[in-house]
């Protein structure tokens, strides 16, 4: 009884704690950097739909590559509206047949991932760090266009030291990453968040639980509040060079001051 009261004290004391956190940001001044043509990766998954959904609200957004394995109804739905193209990919760690139509996005953004439980290191690394490394490298060979982004989704609590294999991976995946873009014309942005909650499509009764328990202590953010942070990075191109990190208080800030910019 004791111990339950003192979580729920505790509890309720992050909540208003977190409620009233200063969470805005000054707005963007400058025009935003364009933004016309966007990639996205891995659209089939949690954040990636999230990220689709966004984009497709973007009205500076004209046309979303969305390079998957398998479509989706949102994927369908935006080639029906005429600003999806969706191409359909098997190697991702071959990325020739594809990579001309991708010289000229605006911003790339790399959903791809999967759970560590039960899976391997080998496979897990190769999923998480050869993928991406083997697209950034033959797009930076394509000749990527000077100023284009790659926004790349990592986690939060993850160190070089981490007894955790997958928190490992994630910061050699960033590193890797980072190395590349160095002294290259693009960037890399990687976004560490905690819990990730779905779309309200897709989303089943306990994941909305999940969210609505971490949402107010400030561990959780939506799929969609990652594709809008995305964009509004990408929109304010001289605020982060090659390499910035942002956990989740910085996720929901640029959701909200992108939200705030297209009202």
């Amino acid at each position: 009884m004791a111990a339950a009261f003192l979580f729920t004290a505790t509890y309720i004391a992050i909540a208003i704690r977190v409620a009233m956190y200063e969470n805005t940001m000054q707005p963007l001044v400058a025009a935003p950097a364009p933004m016309a043509t966007v990639a996205i990766f891995g659209a089939s998954g949690t954040a990636g739909d999230g990220i689709l959904k966004s984009a497709l609200a973007n009205p500076d957004i004209d046309t979303i590559h969305v390079v998957t394995r398998r479509t989706t109804e949102r994927m369908r739905q935006g080639v029906d509206a005429g600003k999806v193209i969706v191409t359909t990919h098997m190697d991702y760690l071959d990325y020739s047949d594809i990579i001309d139509s991708l010289a000229e996005v605006d911003a790339v953004f790399w959903a791809i991932g999967l759970s560590s439980i039960g899976v391997d290191e080998e496979p897990y690394r190769e999923i998480h760090v050869d993928f991406p490394v083997q697209f950034v490298t033959q797009w930076l060979a394509a000749g990527a266009k000077p100023g284009a982004s790659f926004h790349y989704i990592s986690s939060s609590d993850i160190s070089e030291e981490s007894s955790a294999m997958w928190a490992r991976v994630k910061v050699e995946a960033e590193n890797e990453l980072f190395s590349l873009a160095d002294g290259s014309p693009v960037r890399v942005i990687a976004y560490r968040p905690d819990y990730i909650g779905p779309t309200e499509e897709e989303a089943h009764l306990g994941q909305q639980v999940l969210y609505w328990f971490f949402a107010p202590i400030g561990v959780a953010v939506k799929a969609t509040q990652i594709g809008e942070a995305m964009m509004e990075v990408t929109a304010r191109r001289t605020e982060h060079a090659n390499g910035d990190r942002l956990g989740t208080w910085k996720i929901r800030k640029y959701s909200d001051a992108y939200l705030q910019r297209l009202q």
